[in-house]
């Protein structure tokens, strides 16, 4: 069986590259996807990228994923630090890795930016690394599936 990762973008991220350009760079969320595409490939598994400024998508989208993917690598944005839906939702993908990326490093931000309702189910939490954290995810998706 071929594996394949949901990648989910929250709120602004098809904004990478023009919002904020001094704390999440200059690539584009088409780049994001590009390095995320390379990166599995070298694992022999598929992605699915996805992004959506509407919570209520992201959340039909991962009940999806429970049938339809092998893990789930999730930028929920700002919905990071608010929405108990996508936590509830995510909690409900028994079996499946889920890695929750941010390109900043949200400690060192707000403090309304410290704490991720997604990080309480997430086999992972990679924040900080710049777009470069989508590849690490990818990474640890694929030893996470690897292990069974």
């Amino acid at each position: 069986m071929t594996h394949t990762i949901l990648v989910l973008n929250g709120p602004n991220l098809n904004l990478l590259g023009q919002r904020q350009p001094e704390i999440y760079g200059s690539e584009t969320l088409a780049d994001v996807e590009t390095l995320v595409t390379k990166a599995a490939t070298g694992h022999g598994i598929a992605v699915d990228c996805r992004q959506s400024n509407h919570e209520g998508l992201l959340i039909d989208w991962i009940h999806e994923a429970r049938a339809t993917h092998s893990a789930i690598i999730i930028n929920p944005g700002g919905l990071s630090h608010t929405s108990v839906a996508l936590l509830d939702a995510l909690s409900a993908c028994d079996g499946l890795p889920v890695i929750e990326v941010h390109i900043s490093n949200i400690h060192q931000r707000e403090p309304f930016r410290h704490h991720s309702y997604v990080s309480e189910r997430a086999n992972g939490v990679i924040a900080g690394c710049g777009t470069q954290g989508y590849v690490f995810a990818v990474d640890r998706a694929a030893a996470l599936l690897a292990a069974g």
